[in-house]
């Protein structure tokens, strides 16, 4: 029996490694610039301003804030990446990360700044488990939990974006249920030990 460490899961590996240079890259220059496309507010006119409304995701606010987002993205999206393919959960990372983009920009005056709409997308696609028809009862459990406590939190100043927990969850749900993200085909050995 061989143990060589396999990148079992690219996206989710990928995703969780280039945060981290995110994070540690400004403490390694003396350049501000690095992380300018993080968290600051959207303006128009700026055309590097569009892209960060996909790479928001990449970037957090402290040591806490980075940990607690990977920790979630490591165990549970190798599980995801696993049954729904690595292109299709890229896609669903791409499409939660621009929508929660464009929807802060239109409803909000504030920047984003980290993964935790990501999770949240993680732990409602998790929460489907291995249904095969019907809404599961994790979902319907998970859903309650998850948006009652965001409700409560937003209640608060808490300089925590609960809009991007919500939508990361709603994007989780419609993926979770469309056709349109369907699970990875299972392959086929054409060699079974008995």
């Amino acid at each position: 029996m061989s143990l060589k460490v396999s990148y079992n899961a690219p996206v989710v590996l990928t995703f969780s490694l280039i945060c981290t240079a995110v994070f540690f890259v400004p403490f390694t220059t003396t350049s501000q610039e690095l992380s300018s496309p993080f968290g600051h507010l959207f303006i128009l006119e700026h055309s590097s301003d569009y892209l960060s409304m996909l790479l928001y995701v990449f970037g957090h606010a402290s040591v806490d804030h980075l940990l607690g987002n990977l920790s979630f993205i490591l165990l549970l999206g190798s599980m995801i990446e696993e049954k729904y393919g690595s292109l299709n959960l890229l896609i669903m990372i791409g499409i939660t990360a621009i929508a929660t983009g464009i929807l802060n920009i239109v409803f909000f005056s504030t920047g984003l700044l980290g993964a935790s709409g990501i999770v949240f997308l993680f732990i409602i696609l998790a929460s489907f488990g291995n249904a095969q028809k019907g809404i599961p009862l994790t979902f319907i459990l998970i859903a309650i939990l998850f948006l009652g406590k965001e409700v409560f939190q937003a209640l608060q100043d808490n300089n925590i974006s609960e809009f991007a927990h919500i939508l990361g969850g709603i994007c989780g749900s419609l993926f979770g249920f469309s056709g349109l993200m369907t699970t990875k085909k299972k392959e086929t050995s054409t060699f079974d030990m008995y």
